[in-house]
């Protein structure tokens, strides 16, 4: 709406790219690539204040060195960064000479706030910078934005500091605290191996007991934990993280963890009190600070007029489209939320879209 109250023209575009970060990227080089101009035909709409994509927002403490499986963009290799700097701005800084050698003209920061049906078949992207028409939507907005917090009794109660992965400082805030940290994922795990040397005390809490995987993970290991998360989201269930199935990696770090009890995993409590955690068995712990290690959801809550959401809770998807609705493409969703992920569902939305715009003629 403008000033007026009316309804602004929508500008018309073939695809909308909403997301900046790998997937979207990813997108948007095979959209070039296959005759798609940029500003002309697609437009790519980004959230972030900057390029960097999700990245931007890490904590300082995850070096690039620490990354585990950053795979390049499309075209463009990202070589010879200093494993010592901050991947915040390592990938940043790529992404923003990525942005600029293919001139993709990514719009931001531009909030997408719902998608609706529209005139002629077309869709119409409502943003804090107008409205678009689009024949077809690129859905690259990740899962950093949906940070999931889980409830437990007396939550409220606690007198101490509770916070998210997403709002991880980095270890030196957690000095003479004690801290229990939620989570069994990868970041569960970086987060209590680098708080614990400042950290009183360290306590480690998870639903079920860590996976730790020795030896190489090889590419057919890689396929088939995808596939398991591919079945997810093709029977419309909520999106797993890859790395949910693929365990979590037993290098020399994590074996010194082991060894020194830092990496001992307690279930999950029952109940949070003033001052600390407490399970029905009657143990408890004291803290000062709860670190919830818990993950992130799909944002996708934008999409929510299109009804594609099944019953299982998650969007029913084939390789990248939605089942419901061909228009839409999900990049970056399950399967396809790894790196290397979001480059091969990229180009794989994108030969779909062109086969749909093809078969679909511009409404006149």
């Amino acid at each position: 709406m403008n000033e007026t109250g009316v309804q602004d023209a929508a500008q018309e575009v073939d695809v909308i790219v909403a997301g900046a970060g790998q997937a979207g990227l990813s997108s948007a080089y095979h959209l070039r690539r296959t005759g798609f101009e940029p500003e002309r035909d697609f437009v790519i709409l980004d959230h972030a204040p900057r390029p960097g994509g999700a990245w931007q927002f890490r904590w300082p403490s995850l070096t690039y060195g620490k990354v585990h499986g950053m795979h390049s963009l499309p075209g463009m290799e990202l070589t010879d960064a200093d494993p010592a700097r901050p991947s915040s701005e390592v990938i940043a800084e790529y992404f923003d000479a990525y942005e600029r050698t293919f001139g993709l003209g990514v719009r931001r920061p531009v909030d997408v706030r719902t998608v609706r049906e529209g005139d002629g078949g077309r869709l119409l992207v409502e943003t804090s910078a107008g409205t678009w028409s689009t024949r077809a939507l690129i859905n690259a907005t990740g899962t950093w934005d949906r940070p999931f917090w889980p409830r437990y009794p007396g939550q409220e109660t606690f007198r101490g500091r509770q916070l998210h992965t997403a709002q991880y400082p980095g270890p030196e805030e957690f000095a003479g605290r004690r801290v229990v940290v939620v989570g069994g994922g990868a970041s569960g795990t970086q987060h209590l191996l680098e708080i614990a040397p400042y950290a009183a005390e360290t306590t480690w809490v998870t639903r079920r007991p860590p996976v730790f995987r020795e030896g190489p993970f090889d590419e057919g290991a890689g396929r088939a934990a995808v596939a398991l998360v591919e079945e997810r989201v093709r029977q419309g269930l909520a999106p797993t993280s890859v790395v949910s199935v693929t365990g979590l990696p037993l290098n020399d770090v994590v074996r010194q963890g082991i060894e020194d009890g830092v990496l001992d995993r307690l279930p999950m409590f029952d109940r949070i009190t003033p001052d600390g955690v407490e399970w029905n068995d009657g143990r408890h712990a004291d803290a000062d600070v709860i670190l919830w290690a818990t993950g992130f959801r799909a944002a996708i809550d934008h999409l929510a007029p299109l009804r594609l959401r099944e019953p299982g809770g998650g969007i029913r998807v084939e390789g990248t489209r939605a089942v419901a609705d061909p228009r839409i493409h999900l990049v970056g969703y399950g399967p396809s939320a790894s790196t290397i992920g979001a480059n091969r569902a990229g180009r794989a939305a994108v030969r779909d879209i062109r086969q749909l715009l093809s078969e679909v003629p511009a409404a006149a």
